[in-house]
């Protein structure tokens, strides 16, 4: 996000003379977003989290994979409490105050990714389960015969 991205576009004078160039820079900075919506995703593998302002863009995102967990240690609840910790310093230019939390999935490190975004002082106004739950499931299969 740091980085400036600088367009050269050349116009032609009101004078008709030589074309000039313009300069436009286009530089990303961190807006006040105030509220934000905060997707936990365990899964028994892994820990992902996705922070979004309120329409849906993508302010910050981080995983247990990501931070530098291997192996079955990526799906812990202290690799999940890591990954806050650096999503905080990832929406601390936003100046997010309040969040609406979404979770999904079984694993162990949704419950204590959900308390540590609490002990941050984050004002937490929905905290909803978004765990898909088949309702009929498929058909079974054909019984045995032998």
């Amino acid at each position: 996000m740091g980085k400036k991205k600088v367009v050269e576009k050349p116009v032609e004078s009101a004078k008709g003379g030589a074309a000039e160039i313009q300069q436009k820079t286009g530089s990303k900075k961190a807006q006040a977003v105030g509220k934000a919506k905060i997707y936990i995703n365990a899964t028994y593998n892994n820990t992902m989290i996705t922070v979004t302002d309120t329409k849906g863009n993508v302010l910050a995102w981080a995983s247990a994979g990501s931070t530098g967990f291997v192996g079955p240690k990526k799906a812990t609840p202290f690799a999940a409490s890591k990954i806050v910790s650096v999503i905080a310093e990832k929406i601390a230019p936003h100046g997010i105050t309040e969040a609406e939390i979404f979770v999904k999935g079984v694993g162990s490190g949704r419950d204590s990714a959900l308390r540590s975004f609490i002990n941050r002082g984050l004002n937490v106004s929905i905290i909803k389960d978004k765990t898909p739950i088949p309702h009929n499931g498929p058909r079974p299969p054909k019984t045995r015969r032998i």
